[in-house]
């Protein structure tokens, strides 16, 4: 079945204005992507910090009609829910219906991160040259988020990858705080950690993370819970990759969940707030690094 689509760039500021009124005039779906999407910038994708909800400067928003939807009276509409909407910036265009997850599959591959450790859609097979020592992390390739694919979650992947190389996982319990799709959580499972928690602020990171733990055979050794929920202990292996606002406004908590000597990777940082947060965590730790990927950087470190 052809859907009307129509696409409309706006502010930050606007945007939920926006999506409430293309709701409410009948819109079947409404998406968001950043403006600057098609430019090749790489701060398109960002995955949500705890207690944030990241949006962009400018906003495009796309939403689905039925096809007999009239495009003017539509517009009509729109301008009568809200005379200050600035409608004359939508375009339309005839759309036809197709497996969205099954497009998003098509072109999701198996993805290597380290010497061991591979994100592999469940419908692909396994490469020949993961080898039989290789952390294998089956994920949905229908969940657009938390798949590996960024550079953030890269730069953390890497990470473990060289932890559990120097051993350094094993038997080890791992904190993932800001989990969202667990992934972080399954490599250091793989990768030979015990246990790990995952804390997240949004109930279906929490379920999205412990469906993926069953699916990849760990479920046992995966606990999920809201932040205030979270046990108040210290770990060997600290992860956060959330946003440098966040890891900002978090830095004593997650100072205090380190054990001396443990080890912590912050991720979700832009290339030029590195510094700021360097700052912030040299009280707590030592041995302080930043690794770059593209404009993202990682930053670890250990605990005094």
């Amino acid at each position: 079945m052809p859907f009307l689509e129509l696409t409309l760039q706006c502010t930050e500021a606007e945007q939920p204005r926006y999506a409430r009124a293309l709701e409410d005039v009948g819109a079947l779906a409404v998406t968001m992507l950043d403006a600057d999407a098609d430019t090749g910038n790489e701060h398109a994708i960002l995955e949500p910090g705890v207690g944030e909800t990241p949006l962009w400067n400018s906003v495009v928003l796309t939403a689905l009609f039925d096809a007999e939807t009239d495009a003017l009276a539509l517009l009509a509409a729109l301008d009568a829910f809200d005379g200050e909407l600035d409608w004359t910036r939508a375009g339309f265009r005839s759309v036809e219906d197709q497996d969205w997850e099954r497009a998003w599959m098509d072109q999701y591959v198996p993805l290597r991160f380290g010497a061991r450790t591979w994100i592999v859609p469940w419908n692909l097979d396994v490469p020949d040259e993961a080898g039989a020592d290789a952390a294998i992390i089956r994920l949905d390739p229908g969940l657009a988020f938390g798949s590996g694919t960024h550079p953030t979650t890269a730069l953390c992947l890497q990470w473990l990858d060289a932890l559990a190389a120097e051993g350094a996982l094993d038997g080890r319990t791992v904190l993932d705080y800001g989990c969202g799709s667990g992934i972080l959580a399954l490599a250091a499972l793989k990768l030979g950690a015990a246990h790990a928690v995952g804390v997240d602020n949004d109930p279906q990171a929490l379920l999205a993370s412990a469906d993926n733990a069953e699916r990849n055979a760990v479920g046992s050794a995966l606990e999920v819970c809201l932040p205030a929920e979270a046990p108040q202990t210290t770990y060997p292996v600290v992860l956060a990759n959330i946003l440098a606002s966040a890891l900002d406004a978090l830095a004593e908590v997650l100072a205090e969940r380190v054990a001396p000597g443990g080890r912590i990777a912050l991720s979700g940082i832009l290339d030029g707030q590195e510094e700021e947060l360097l700052r912030r965590y040299r009280p707590w730790f030592e041995q302080l690094a930043v690794t770059r990927e593209g404009d993202w950087v990682r930053i670890d470190g250990v605990r005094r």
